[in-house]
């Protein structure tokens, strides 16, 4: 097998001397060991020319290798044969790779190897994967489950806006491989239903959006209560930042594999910038919706998300609104009928830019154009996945024009520009835009609620935080899709304010939800 070590450092890379101590948890480390310089930035691997390893060379089982093949996966993607050798072997490893790069099976497969053979005790799992947002832990436990199943192990997701009972449920059971966001691992930690002080391996995904969205305190939290020797994954479109700190605190020796620079280098992704005036925007938007082919639009706001998505109904297109506003089954549905087809668009906020895949999402569309280069890649990353090719438009209005052009040379990016109207040949050659039919769209009628009339949720119901707990009708939704206001409140701590209460309510912090 060809050397998967080249451009490295010459020591041995076989399985690293672990860290020993009498405790658990990181809270007796020596503090020195959060000055040491990060390791990997003196050798990052590179992959040997010529074609890659197959998973058997790269070490994994025959039990793996068949039940990757019944899901039509036969050959690894670059990022996993440059990881795979290494973190079979024991060690940390720094994974930075374009959205679609195939991250996901690069940490879960050598997880499951690692794990496999061995059983987990109720409450306490072996293994820990944590993402910043709910869609993006159900879709890492879909791709991971059937390849668990192989190897006679259970993967389950704690993620908030689904059942707290369940996901207990499923914790005494016992969990090899727990997927969790921050916050709902957090509640389970402080009601002492989840034990971390038997993980042996811990995967961060998308760590950069996790710092973006206030998480860093919680994922601190959380590594504390893990075992010092244990095994970290770290994976991450950018690692500077409070990524940078974190890997200089929680990571030993470790090494980075990087196959794609922090800009937007995909040759089959085209990047267009399309000037429009203020008067003709809704009119450009809503002929771009009515194309051919499956859309994701971003808009800033929730509200924006639902006001466009309703107008786009209205004049026969079917479009599907997804934010953090939105309760997880409500979020579930419209992603599960985006990938089924049967709602050829998607409206939604950043809540969907990280993490999400699609298959065949042919155009991305910045109907307000991100401030952030990395957002724009992240958004941006939802077509032109795994080899396929993709188009991503961002609408300018005369006073966006500096800022969208700036924000586009920072991420790497050199679009075409083009002055559109409705109706415009070049509107159509780059978007496929065409005129919508005018038939609304007839939603669905919504089931009706049990207990009768009236306005709010029955005393007695269960919570909308899926907790179990009890309120009375008269409390508001929030944005996160729990009800404030009632007689009890729910302890849910979705945003990354750690583990502590607020001073003055004595209620868990909460970040924004975006």
């Amino acid at each position: 097998m060809p050397s998967m070590s080249e451009g490295r450092s010459e020591r041995s890379f076989s399985r690293r001397p672990r860290r020993r101590s009498g405790r658990q948890g990181n809270s007796s480390r020596p503090q020195q060991r959060v000055e040491e310089p990060i390791v990997a930035e003196h050798f990052e691997s590179t992959l040997p020319e010529g074609p890659l390893p197959s998973f058997a060379e790269l070490g994994l089982s025959d039990a793996l290798i068949r039940s990757l093949a019944a899901n039509e996966i036969t050959e690894p993607f670059p990022i996993q044969a440059a990881t795979l050798p290494d973190s079979l072997s024991g060690r940390d490893i720094l994974g930075r790779g374009q959205t679609g790069s195939g991250k996901t099976l690069a940490f879960g497969l050598a997880m499951l190897t690692r794990l496999a053979g061995g059983r987990s005790m109720p409450h306490k799992p072996r293994g820990l994967i944590l993402v910043p947002t709910r869609e993006l832990a159900m879709q890492v436990e879909t791709a991971l489950m059937p390849h668990a199943r192989s190897l006679g192990l259970w993967c389950r997701t704690v993620v908030g806006g689904t059942s707290f009972p369940r996901q207990i449920d499923h914790l005494r059971r016992g969990v090899d491989l727990l997927i969790a966001t921050p916050g709902r691992l957090s509640d389970h930690v402080r009601q002492q239903t989840c034990d971390l002080s038997q993980v042996e391996i811990t995967a961060l995904d998308e760590a950069d959006q996790m710092a973006d969205m206030g998480f860093m305190p919680q994922v601190r939290a959380i590594l504390d209560l893990t075992p010092q020797d244990g095994q970290r994954l770290l994976f991450s479109a950018t690692l500077d930042g409070d990524v940078d700190k974190l890997v200089r605190q929680y990571l030993h020796d470790p090494v980075t594999h990087s196959v794609a620079p922090p800009t937007a280098s995909v040759t089959t992704m085209e990047h267009h910038l399309l000037f429009v005036s203020q008067e003709d925007k809704q009119t450009v938007v809503t002929e771009v919706a009515a194309r051919e082919g499956r859309t994701i639009m971003f808009v800033r706001t929730k509200h924006h998300v639902d006001r466009l998505a309703k107008k786009l109904r209205s004049v026969g297109v079917h479009a599907g609104a997804l934010h953090g506003g939105k309760a997880q089954s409500a979020r579930t549905r419209v992603l599960g009928e985006f990938r089924e087809g049967t709602t050829p668009v998607l409206i939604a906020t950043d809540v969907a830019a990280r993490g999400i895949h699609v298959d065949d999402v042919s155009l991305v569309v910045h109907v307000d154009p991100p401030a952030d280069p990395k957002d724009y890649l992240h958004r941006a990353g939802r077509t032109a996945r795994a080899g396929q090719s993709g188009t991503v438009v961002t609408l300018v209005t005369h006073d966006q024009r500096r800022a969208v052009q700036g924000m586009a040379a920072r991420a790497g990016i050199r679009p075409e520009s083009t002055k559109v109207r409705p109706g415009d040949e070049d509107l159509i050659r780059i978007t496929g835009a065409r005129t919508p039919s005018g038939e609304p769209v007839i939603e669905r009628e919504k089931p009706a609620r049990r207990g009768g009339g009236g306005g709010g949720r029955r005393f007695g119901a269960p919570s909308a935080g899926g907790r179990g707990e009890y309120r009375g009708g008269s409390g508001r939704r929030s944005e996160g899709g729990e009800f404030r206001g009632g007689p009890r409140r729910s302890e849910r701590s979705e945003g990354g304010r750690g583990f502590g209460r607020t001073e003055r309510t004595g209620r868990p912090r909460r970040a924004p939800q975006h």
